[in-house]
């Protein structure tokens, strides 16, 4: 019998699996008695409900520090191993004899998420029997149909109650750029996609038609319709993800919405008068152009100097701030009630939610005092700190 060449590493690397099998079973166990532990401590009392709440975020924020992970972050895994463990437990059992792995886990509790409790414990042994014949990925529409199976209710009641939970969230990424998500009925969503597809493929019909004409133009610049061309403007070399992107963007935010009764028109009144608000922190360095240094869009992540001085061009407000040369803070402003100017300190200075862990811009926070008022705290933005709805206890 011929042996690898590569059997002592091949032999380490099974060893090293193992441990860290044995380290993710013990780390979902841990995580999910954290959850009891404060599911216990807001129920000892009989009280429920946001004290329940309070409670998993409570726990949340002091096993972050350990984790060095946001609370929101630990709290969205304390949720799910409380899933795995309490909804799941056969598949937990599975998982734990090695029988299944732990991203078979994550494809079974996706395909489970709304059944009812009494088919779940046929769901689990019949999943696991689907999951021990093939890797996690190509077993998800096996998973699909059997839940879609074993499920009580028609898949038509259940679309219209996951359609009440349509959102739009933005993921911030690095390099000054974002994600924008949506969760729509797929009927939409795909219809969205095809309409900016059927512009972006007619954008890139038009540079190959324009390419044509500045070939071979007719006589004082014009094309054979007689449009006007322009030899010198920069060619259009956009993808079709980038043209996607691009009408998006425009069709959002220059566009009227239809339900405006303003609809056709961009001008204020109705819908048509929300506009897009945006922090911008940049030192007058940067917005002079004697440096290049990247300015945040506070809340979300860096911006590029370009971009940020763009944004100064067209702002229609721009606030100064003297910052301490010692403590790099905004100057002391003492009033009896937060002014205006005093919101605007604090949200400058703050420049998102102090809890730790949110990063909620400060524009959209409110004012909470650090020390209550009736306990000797002064009304001045030293006890004052931009707060989250939610957030403060």
């Amino acid at each position: 019998m011929e042996v690898s060449p590569h059997a002592h590493a091949i032999a380490a690397y099974g060893e090293t699996l193992a441990l860290v099998h044995y380290a993710e079973v013990a780390s979902v166990r841990a995580l999910a008695e954290l959850g009891r532990s404060a599911l216990r401590e807001a129920q000892r009392d009989g009280v429920r409900g946001m004290a329940s709440d309070m409670e998993l975020r409570s726990v949340a924020a002091e096993a972050a520090g350990l984790a060095r992970r946001t609370d929101r972050r630990l709290q969205a895994d304390i949720d799910h191993a409380l899933t795995v463990v309490d909804d799941y437990p056969t598949v937990f059992a599975a998982w734990e004899q090695r029988r299944i792995t732990r991203d078979h886990i994550e494809v079974v509790v996706k395909a489970g998420t709304g059944l009812p409790d009494e088919v779940r414990g046929e769901f689990e042994i019949a999943a696991i029997a689907v999951c021990e014949r093939d890797i996690a990925t190509r077993v998800k529409p096996a998973l699909r149909d059997l839940a879609e199976r074993l499920h009580e209710r028609t898949f038509t009641d259940r679309h219209r109650e996951a359609a009440a939970g349509r959102c739009v969230r933005v993921s911030h990424g690095a390099d000054g750029m974002s994600d924008l998500i949506a969760t729509l009925p797929t009927v939409i969503a795909a219809g969205i996609l095809d309409r900016i597809t059927q512009m972006g493929q007619s954008v890139k019909d038009a540079r190959v038609e324009a390419a044509g004409a500045v070939a071979g133009p007719s006589a004082e610049g014009l094309d054979a319709a007689g449009a006007s061309v322009d030899a010198d403007a920069a060619p259009d070399v956009r993808t079709m993800d980038q043209l996607r992107a691009d009408i998006l963007s425009d069709l959002v935010l220059s566009g009227a919405p239809v339900v405006d009764p303003t609809y056709g028109t961009d001008r204020a009144g109705g819908l048509g008068a929300i506009r897009a608000r945006v922090q911008v922190a940049v030192t007058a360095e940067t917005l002079t152009g004697r440096d290049e240094r990247p300015a945040e869009a506070v809340g979300a992540g860096l911006i590029d100097a370009e971009t940020a001085r763009e944004v100064a061009r067209q702002g229609s407000e721009w606030d100064r701030l003297f910052i301490d040369p010692v403590t790099r803070t905004p100057v002391e402003i003492d009033t009896y009630r937060p002014t205006a100017a005093m919101k605007k300190l604090v949200m400058a200075r703050d420049q998102h939610c102090r809890f730790p862990g949110c990063r909620r811009a400060a524009i959209r926070c409110e004012l909470d005092h650090t020390i209550d008022y009736a306990l000797g705290g002064q009304p001045m933005s030293t006890t004052l700190r931009t707060s989250a709805k939610g957030t403060t206890r």
